[in-house]
């Protein structure tokens, strides 16, 4: 197990009543300040009883748009040019004599970021910023579990509350175009619907707790290769009907107060202001009332950032008064180049940022590091590992049997949530999958460890890292380990090293690094009982391992992954996750991979997705390319039986619902959760048409034995298409199939319907 060295503390109650404290003194302080101000009004000039009133801003009764409002004639120019760039690594400033504070940021989609200096990206090295690290949001993803997304949010907001943060710089919506992209642990898959139906409840928990989310990257940060220079080409089909959807659903469901731009560019303009990104489509069709804030250093050009929608410019490689939306842009408002209602445009999103989280008062304490938070963080991790393969059952794993198990691979003893970028943390404890192991089955059977190999790490000029140990000795022992033992729980898989899962930099390969394949291939001859456990946000070239029984796809799950890994392996959790992204044979099979480096990495630093919709799924039907592993997929240590599918009528009109219903049974010994997903496909299409496109999924808890009648309603609307020539949404009238299946390759049953 690892913990935090830098953590002197014992008792998590000692680092909840420090936060504690220091959160009661900033309310505090806010509460003075407004007294303050409140003062000031009645001690100068006459005693009216209007001038003895609480000013409209700090009067909690308002709404916050009056608030707003009686805010703006109150500011200064410099004061409102202030609002619109950082202060500090993580801040922006507030209007100390007003009494509106600052506004802090917080990095890590996974849980609460350490402390850094103020104005340094060096650690802060405090003791008591050592968080609860929540498993990854491909394994929530993979959860498929909507109620799941909200107790996480819930439980992020509550640590956010405790450390005083305001802004949550997540959840990532990015679609997984590519396996290479080194930031695709940080998203929630391939599948556009998917990825809303999870975000959705995620930040409104988020936000229900006084905390804004920052939905992040708008849009197509669909690779790290490049990425803050990359120019994206791609067509309006299928940036509206594959990369948007998520980003729309988390403005208009779940009312997201603040947005950040991506690195990249699209059609060769900065997506940080991005004209047509920000003030058409996002502000413009979407209604979003919410601040855009800049990814930190991905603003480029002071005059399309003022006047393209940016609200919010972070960064690190400048003084923030030279920060584009700093003393430039006081400089365009004194000389009329850009209108003070653009500023003030800005200002009034950023001051209602800040009175939906700073100056909001009702908002709670929040917990931090509970043991509630750290068993959802396992729960969490339990529900979204995937069961990929288990031939001849050998698993779960049956200690009458084995009763000697050799745990093989670096992934056994290494961390993960201290690294890997943005998302990196500073976990108060991670437990590792060989400490989950030993304390599952240590005191039934003897379990044994051998490293097998040692990642190494390329450096930015190219050079390699030589690996901590020898890996031909460290081979030799594994194999010799291998063949002493009954079973092998190979635990492998990917880590967060550069152009590993990582931000800034995609993976150089598909196949596994540090010679994973022949080791393994080396384990398979001396022993056939092989149980792979994959450590990754990615998929990973898998043909090496068509001898393999069983592999399990285990994630990043932070926290408690350890433990996670060993309730799944030991059958304690009957697993019940299913795949959000493909994993293809080769990597010659995606989209994205099909047309040469003009669709990655790009060529003269332009990258244009000509496979258009065709992402994921949609691109091996369409060509009927079978995956290694299909989207959806995941398997059960019982087994299920679908019947009975039907429609509660035949014909439909535009704005109706389909409630299409089936019975789903347990047939096997254990207890167990379904994933039942619902496919819409359009008989021919005037337009051409992915075979079939997610729009509804259920997950259904079953005893042994026990059958349930489940039901999923499909709105209607969401069957229309991005028409180029009508520039607009299409749903054409016509004879619809829709498939009932437990993963996008297994379909149970088609069911027909009309749209008139």
């Amino acid at each position: 197990m690892y913990k935090d060295k830098n953590d002197d503390t014992s008792d998590s109650g000692i680092l909840q009543m420090k936060f504690k404290i220091k959160l009661i003194m900033s309310r505090i302080t806010m509460t003075v300040l407004s007294v303050l101000v409140l003062m000031s009004a009645c001690t100068s000039g006459p005693k009216t009883r209007t001038d003895r009133q609480l000013p409209v801003y700090l009067d909690e009764s308002k709404t916050i748009d009056e608030r707003v409002e009686d805010i703006i004639p109150r500011l200064t120019l410099e004061e409102k040019v202030a609002l619109c760039h950082a202060q500090s690594k993580f801040s922006s400033p507030g209007v100390q004599r007003l009494g509106i504070p600052e506004l802090w940021m917080n990095d890590g989609p996974f849980g609460v970021r350490s402390e850094v200096l103020y104005n340094s990206w060096t650690k802060a090295e405090t003791t008591n910023d050592s968080c609860t690290a929540f498993p990854a949001l491909t394994v929530l993803a993979s959860s498929w579990n909507t109620e799941l997304a909200s107790q996480y949010g819930q439980a992020l907001s509550e640590e956010a509350n405790y450390r005083e943060k305001d802004v949550q710089l997540a959840p990532g919506v990015n679609i997984a175009r590519t396996p290479l992209n080194g930031r695709n642990f940080e998203y929630m898959g391939e599948d556009p619907f998917l990825v809303s139906k999870i975000a959705v409840p995620y930040i409104k928990a988020i936000q229900d707790n006084g905390i804004a989310v920052c939905v992040k990257h708008f849009a197509l940060n669909n690779q790290e290769y490049q990425r803050d220079t990359v120019n994206v080409e791609v067509s309006e089909r299928a940036l509206r009907e594959i990369y948007l959807p998520a980003f729309k659903a988390a403005v208009t469901e779940a009312g997201a107060w603040s947005v950040m731009g991506a690195y990249n560019k699209l059609r060769g303009q900065y997506c940080c202001h991005n004209s047509y990104l920000i003030n058409d489509i996002l502000k413009g069709e979407w209604k979003f009332d919410g601040a855009v804030i800049s990814d930190w250093s991905g603003t480029k050009n002071a005059y399309e950032a003022a006047m393209n929608g940016l609200d919010i410019e972070m960064g690190t490689l400048k003084p923030y008064n030279k920060y584009y939306m700093a003393d430039s842009l006081l400089y365009f408002v004194r000389n009329g180049k850009v209108p003070m209602e653009k500023l003030d445009d800005k200002v009034r999103r950023v001051l209602k940022l800040n009175l939906r989280t700073a100056m909001n008062r009702n908002r709670p304490w929040g917990s931090f590091n509970t043991k509630e938070h750290t068993d959802l963080a396992r729960h969490i991790a339990e529900q979204g590992i995937v069961l990929l393969k288990n031939r001849n059952n050998i698993l779960p794993v049956n200690t009458e049997k084995c009763r000697k198990i050799a745990v093989i691979g670096e992934n056994a003893v290494r961390t993960h949530a201290s690294n890997g970028g943005a998302a990196a943390l500073k976990p108060r404890y991670e437990i590792t999958p060989l400490a989950g192991i030993e304390s599952r089955f240590g005191k039934e059977v003897e379990v044994s460890f051998a490293r097998g190999y040692s990642a190494y790490t390329p450096t930015i000029d190219g050079k390699i890292a030589p690996p901590a140990y020898d890996n031909t000795r460290l081979a030799t022992e594994a194999v010799k380990l291998a063949g002493e033992s009954d079973l092998v729980i190979f635990v492998g898989g990917l880590n967060h090293n550069w152009r590993q899962d990582s931000e800034g930099y995609d993976r150089e390969s598909y196949s596994l690094p540090y010679g994973q394949p022949e080791l393994i291939r080396r384990i398979l001859e001396v022993n056939s009982n092989v149980v792979l456990v994959l450590v990754s946000g990615n998929a990973v070239d898998l043909r090496f391992a068509e001898n393999v029984p069983s592999i399990v796809q285990a994630w990043y799950c932070g926290s408690e992954s350890g433990h996670a890994i060993a309730s799944v392996l030991s059958g304690d959790v009957n697993p019940s996750g299913k795949l959000p992204i493909s994993f293809p044979a080769a990597l010659e099979d995606c989209g994205a991979h099909a047309f040469g480096p003009e669709t990655y990495p790009g060529v003269n630093e332009t990258v244009t997705y000509s496979e258009g919709i065709y992402v994921g799924y949609r691109w091996f039907d369409s060509k009927n390319i079978t995956p290694m592993y299909a989207f959806g997929h995941g398997l059960s240590y019982t087994s299920y039986e679908y019947s009975n599918a039907k429609t509660d009528r035949s014909v439909y009109s535009p704005g109706d619902k389909v409630k299409v219903s089936f019975c789903v049974k347990n047939t096997g010994a254990r207890d167990g959760d379904e994933i039942s997903q619902v496919y819409v496909s359009q008989i021919n299409p005037s337009s051409e048409r992915p075979v079939k496109e997610l729009k509804g999924f259920a997950r259904t808890s079953l005893k042994s034995g026990e059958s349930k009648v489940v039901e999923v309603e499909l709105p209607v609307d969401d069957w229309a298409f991005w028409d180029e020539q009508l520039d607009g949404w299409k749903l054409e009238k016509g004879k619809y199939n829709i498939s009932i299946a437990a993963a996008s390759d297994d379909i149970k049953y088609v069911v027909s319907v009309e749209i008139k």
